[in-house]
């Protein structure tokens, strides 16, 4: 007779669960339910998605970001034994309960700083899809992760290969690390060309189906920039350890290169899936159906390098990387507004650049930020990027 423990449920608060990343992690355990649960599911504003995860998956608790939309969500679930919260300190509630596990955040952007560090200070483990968070704040967060002796699992591809190059490595020094970067929809074209882009345009990603946030990031290459920054505190580099490459296949989701010259690398076919169930299930990996890599089927795998004086903004990330201080925190609240003025076509593509280079130029330099002083910088650097934009 057997005597094999069934493996413990794992109980999830998906932080951000109408999003590309949190509707796929439902799917994950749509898949697994032995295995896992959906606790805690938020959402800022899309109350009809929240609504039928909600009935579906029966958490403990739901959150609804936008209070004017509390009402329906409320409605929809009387009678049923599920808690319902609104608004921003609500997410902080949440993420201060019991009722879960390990957060999966995946909120988008700046928002998702505060609730990662209430679930830091509750001992819970982190999931990590939200790269602001670290880029915003990286210092405080690692270090109150230390503090509390939990772990942050990245779900970004990159991150998660990284990561799962490290495993079984912990006493060999890392030499550098390296991003790949697909090169996004617009790889190889020229500012002349970036000049007439519109916004559907940018949103057209080649090989991955994300939300329009990071999917604008990704054809400015910011999102790589932001994922140097991620990457600087996630595996404790230095700035001239972290390199990107543009390989437009994503196949290979990053490389480690450890001080002896071995590379070893991650590969997979190009879906966010993976890393998630990764993360999930973390330190076992448990079986799927997605499809698999086929070499018989893939000709050539490419390596180039990226185009800066095209695509700056990751140049300026880089500088952020470099300089460090508040400065990545400032590169972040511009490039949020930058993005929100591009996807509702107040400013042109190239713009958004613009409005990230004088933020960086003007909002003053602090090396050691406190958390409150990072929440300053942010708000000033916001305040500032819309000016310049007339939002």
């Amino acid at each position: 007779m057997s005597t094999q423990q069934p493996f413990p449920k794992k109980r999830l608060a998906l932080f951000g669960s109408t999003g590309s990343i949190g509707t796929q992690a439902l799917e994950v355990i749509r898949s697994n339910t032995d295995r896992f649960e959906a606790s805690i599911l938020t959402a800022q504003s899309n109350e009809e998605l929240l609504i039928k995860q909600a009935l579906e998956f029966m958490p403990h608790t739901v959150v609804i970001g936008d209070p004017a939309r509390y009402q329906k969500v409320k409605e929809a679930l009387q009678g049923k034994p599920i808690t319902v919260m609104s608004g921003e300190k609500a997410l902080e509630e949440a993420a201060s309960l019991d009722a879960y596990d390990m957060m999966l955040a995946a909120i988008v952007g700046y928002a998702g700083l505060r609730p990662t560090l209430c679930a830091l200070d509750n001992g819970k483990s982190i999931g990590l899809a939200n790269k602001e968070t670290l880029v915003v704040a990286g210092d405080i967060v690692m270090q109150k992760a230390f503090q509390k002796r939990v772990p942050i699992i990245p779900v970004d591809s990159e991150h998660s290969a990284i990561f799962q190059c490290l495993v079984g490595e912990t006493r060999n020094p890392i030499e550098k690390v390296i991003l790949t970067a697909s090169g996004g929809p617009f790889l190889g074209k020229k500012p002349n060309f970036l000049v007439n882009v519109k916004r559907e345009h940018a949103l057209q990603h080649p090989n991955w189906s994300m939300g329009a946030k990071i999917s604008i990031d990704s054809a400015t290459l910011m999102n790589k920039g932001l994922e140097m920054i991620e990457a600087k505190w996630l595996f404790n580099l230095r700035p001239d350890q972290i390199q990107v490459v543009v390989h437009p296949q994503s196949i290979v989701h990053s490389l480690v290169q450890f001080q002896d010259g071995s590379l070893k690398a991650q590969m997979g076919l190009p879906d966010m899936k993976l890393p998630i169930q990764y993360a999930m299930a973390f330190p076992q990996r448990i079986p799927n159906d997605f499809p698999r890599y086929d070499f018989k089927k893939v000709s050539t795998l490419t390596f180039e390098e990226p185009d800066l004086r095209t695509f700056r903004n990751l140049a300026l990330a880089q500088e952020a990387l470099e300089k460090g201080g508040n400065l990545p925190c400032v590169l972040n609240a511009a490039n949020e507004i930058a993005v929100f003025a591009f996807l509702r076509n107040r400013i042109n593509f190239l713009d958004m650049t613009t409005v990230i280079e004088k933020t960086m130029a003007q909002v003053p330099f602090i090396q050691q930020p406190s958390l409150q002083q990072y929440f300053d910088s942010d708000g000033e650097a916001r305040s500032f990027a819309a000016d310049l934009i007339h939002l």
